[in-house]
């Protein structure tokens, strides 16, 4: 009976080294930067919760770019549309006048629909887009409807 005793207090003794072990290597783990591993996708899901709602000024902001954008690219082909009505009337002087105009203006609405579309791409910028905007402007489009 004391050989097992004395093997049970062995048995005891390998169980709470190993315990012991783990504890150690645990606490060590957390105070150097286990606990900032653990924690990481608690914070960074935190972080992109604040950085995206937390500041009513970048989502009002954001909010009338879109419009903004949609907007600039509704006044170009509106400009383009009366410079074209006016060249059918125009002096030959004019007529090239018109048709830099035109070729400058067809220039700005297609950076005016990449800027949109760009914007709209980004993960921290889409969930601003007004639900009536479209999700994408179409830069060879005659006309742009802003709203759905």
């Amino acid at each position: 009976m004391g050989e097992i005793r004395e093997g049970a207090r062995l048995g005891a003794w390998a169980v709470a080294g190993v315990v012991g072990l783990a504890v150690l290597w645990l606490v060590g783990a957390l105070a150097f930067g286990g606990a900032a591993w653990i924690t990481a996708p608690f914070r960074g899901a935190e972080e992109q919760r604040e950085n995206t709602v937390g500041s009513g000024e970048f989502r009002q902001t954001t909010y009338e770019e879109f419009f903004d954008l949609c907007e600039a690219v509704q006044n170009a082909e509106g400009t383009i549309k009366v410079l074209q009505e006016e060249r059918k009337t125009a002096s030959e002087t004019r007529t090239a006048q018109i048709d830099q105009s035109i070729t400058a203006l067809k220039a700005t609405r297609i950076e005016s629909v990449n800027d949109y579309n760009s914007k709209a791409a980004q993960e921290h910028r889409a969930p601003f887009r007004d639900k009536d905007l479209p999700y994408r402007l179409d830069a060879g489009a005659k006309r742009t409807k802003c709203t759905n």
